[in-house]
């Protein structure tokens, strides 16, 4: 009797046990439904047209699935609440909760700020720039730069890796360093400082702006960045003279921005989310403008009669030796407030990755044109 009392009572704790559980589950499922969702607007700095505005698509649909619904960016094109120029100073005043763009278009603020994208090229690519701001100390000078120095209540983390930028666009090839001297011509960043040097009356325009101010003569040469970008924005309407291979702009990556307030109310999951998306963005990226470059460049080269064109070495190198005297007045000028010793802390560290990162590659790496020549190049007659 005592034996049947006891298997009763032990399954009557189990029904029990199992009721409650049930009952658990059905109460937390209506929280779970009910929670609301998050929306962050959240601007990109590119016409919508552009395949940079794609990106910042990308990036936003990564964060929208990952979050399972408890996160959505609203991804708005540039001009959308403020100009590309001013989107770091929304996002910082709560105007604009986040945005995609580049560091070097903050370069006004501080010149340090074009370290962050149009660096010398002692880093020798986008893949290096983004391992030292990862896992060479760059991001924590990133932070100084942002958040101690220029006070400025936003977070952001580097993604996206692009190929080395062409010299531009002209409407008569670029055959000598000399002709360089009084173009008007658009840049950005620290390039500015660089095509100055060079002789140039530098105009720093977004890139909506850019094929207007050709057409119109307001500018004689430009760049922007890429041959899918150059193509959609209509750079091969008004000049047909595409001048590939440059040290001005060899590793640019972008910038993701949000409200550094903003950021920290969310759950530490929703924030790694917002993160871990920039990375795979990122990777996707560097594989899908290896599909869209390459057939745009043939496009426009087979059907719009664009003529690309290698930029001569004598210019290579001239940009290479005006680098030296861009950054040797740069870091001695201690006394600006857009330069001076953070400049030179920033890129004591990149000359220290890329020479030691550098020094890897090339000795690992063997010759890419021994190989495509050896598959590829046509040979003999």
């Amino acid at each position: 009797m005592a034996k049947k009392e006891t298997v009763a009572r032990r399954r009557g704790l189990l029904k029990a046990a199992a009721v409650g559980a049930v009952g658990a589950a059905v109460l937390a499922k209506p929280n779970v439904s009910r929670a609301q969702t998050v929306t962050l607007r959240f601007q990109s700095t590119w016409p919508q047209r552009d395949i940079f505005h794609e990106y910042a698509q990308d990036y936003a649909e990564r964060v929208n699935r990952l979050a399972g619904g408890r996160l959505r960016l609203e991804l708005l094109a540039a001009g959308a609440v403020v100009g590309a120029f001013q989107l770091i100073d929304a996002v910082s005043a709560g105007t604009l909760d986040g945005g995609h763009g580049v560091s070097a278009y903050w370069f006004g603020k501080n010149k340090a700020f074009s370290l962050f994208g149009t660096q010398p090229p002692w880093i020798a690519d986008a893949n290096q720039l983004l391992g030292w701001f990862y896992y060479g100390g760059g991001e924590a000078l990133y932070k100084e730069l942002v958040n101690d120095v220029l006070r400025l209540n936003v977070v952001g983390f580097l993604t996206g890796p692009m190929p080395t930028q062409p010299l531009g666009w002209f409407k008569q090839p670029i055959e000598r360093v000399e002709q360089l001297r009084g173009l008007k011509f658009r840049t950005v960043g620290l390039a500015t400082d660089l095509f100055a040097e060079l002789g140039a009356a530098v105009v720093a325009l977004p890139g909506g702006e850019i094929v207007p101010a050709l057409e119109r003569g307001v500018i004689d040469g430009a760049e922007f960045n890429n041959p899918s970008s150059d193509r959609v924005l209509g750079f091969p309407d008004v000049a047909k003279n595409y001048m590939v291979q440059s040290f001005h702009q060899r590793g640019e990556v972008f910038e993701i921005l949000f409200n550094k307030t903003r950021y920290e109310s969310l759950p530490q999951e929703l924030q790694s989310v917002l993160r871990v998306a920039a990375e795979a963005a990122s990777a996707d990226m560097s594989w899908k403008l290896q599909d869209r470059y390459t057939k745009d460049l043939l496009e426009m080269a087979q059907r719009q009669g664009v003529q690309v064109r290698t930029t001569p070495r004598p210019v290579l190198e001239a940009q290479l030796q005006a680098w030296d005297r861009v950054v040797q007045r740069l870091e001695a000028d201690t006394s600006s407030p857009t330069a001076g010793p953070l400049f030179k802390k920033i890129a004591d560290s990149q000359r220290e990755w890329g020479r030691r990162v550098g020094s890897f590659f090339l000795r690992f790496e063997a010759s890419p044109v021994l190989a495509y020549n050896h598959f590829f190049a046509r040979q003999g007659g």
